[in-house]
């Protein structure tokens, strides 16, 4: 018989204290805080310097780039469901370990960690970083349907006895937030600087619409989009992902989430007047995503990392 300390530490789980799985998660903070959380339950050998280099790919990307860098000997994959067993050559070049990981759902017993995991430095590092940098209480609230206030707002709120003098304690206008489901409020474009670290991504989404916000984001019915366009009621979601060099078996992964993605931005952008529309890097991509959604508009932008 053999002991073994805290087995079945499986994947998309953040801790015991969670409430919502970390599936969840991208509705809310994006794939590369998703990412980090899902990586985080595992042991790396590096620190999870790998991690944080590729958090923003699509996460069967960052299991294919990042797996040599994970502590073998303490996690054991088991293909409970046989779907790595049957599939591509591409997938068994792979190795079992990689398709395993790299699927959305992890099935339970299919992951098994071997002792207690402490999240590598550099993956707590960046996560520490990345929430102290991208929480918006008005994004999470508008995503839920719930009212929220600006962080400012509710810690100087106060009773107005009395009209202040002219000039004292002025500020900028802020844009409006967005505080529930209706029109009205969530509908209204409301910028918010670019959730990514992405520069090459980040200046695709500013020049090739072009942005009508340069430098952010546009939050619209609980949603980021990557950009607003000018002149035009249309809002874009940017792909600069190196498509082309992707193996076939990673190609069918990423394209499956993305149509996913898509048809969820689209109709969030529609209930609110705007067209949507995809920007990619390569006509490769283009034409894996129209095979499975002949429907999504998509132009090719021709944009590099």
């Amino acid at each position: 018989m053999r002991l073994r300390a805290c087995i079945a530490i499986l994947l998309f789980i953040s801790g015991c204290a969670a409430t919502e799985p970390i599936t969840r998660e991208p509705a809310a903070r994006g794939r590369r805080s998703a990412n980090l959380q899902r990586a985080a339950a595992l042991p790396w050998r590096d620190d999870g310097r790998c991690v944080v280099r590729e958090a923003s790919e699509p996460w069967p990307v960052l299991v294919e780039r990042c797996y040599p860098a994970l502590d073998h000997d303490r996690v054991e994959v088991h293909d409970t469901t046989g779907r790595c067993t049957v599939a591509s050559a591409d997938a068994a070049t792979l190795g079992l370990g990689v398709c395993v990981l790299a699927a959305p759902e992890i099935a339970v017993g299919a992951v098994i960690v071997l002792g207690v995991v402490v999240v590598a430095v550099a993956i707590k590092e960046e996560f520490d970083a990345y929430e102290l940098r991208h929480l918006y209480p008005e994004e999470a609230g508008a995503s839920r349907g719930t009212k929220v206030a600006p962080r400012e707002a509710v810690a100087k709120r106060k009773p107005e006895l009395e009209p202040e003098p002219a000039g004292k304690n002025w500020k900028p206008p802020v844009p409006p937030v967005p505080v529930d489901r209706t029109r009205r409020a969530s509908c209204e474009p409301v910028p918010v600087p670019h959730a990514g670290e992405d520069d090459a991504h980040n200046e695709c989404a500013d020049k090739f619409p072009p942005n009508r916000y340069p430098g952010n984001d546009v939050l619209v019915n609980g949603k980021r989009f990557d950009a607003l366009q000018v002149g035009v009621r249309v809002l874009w979601e940017i792909k600069t992902y190196q498509f082309d060099t992707y193996s076939d078996y990673l190609r069918e992964r990423v394209v499956e989430q993305q149509v996913e993605e898509f048809q969820e931005d689209r109709n969030l952008a529609e209930a609110c007047g705007y067209r949507f529309v995809v920007g990619v890097s390569s006509a490769a991509h283009k034409e894996a995503l129209l095979r499975l959604d002949s429907s999504l508009q998509i132009v090719v932008t021709g944009c590099k990392r």
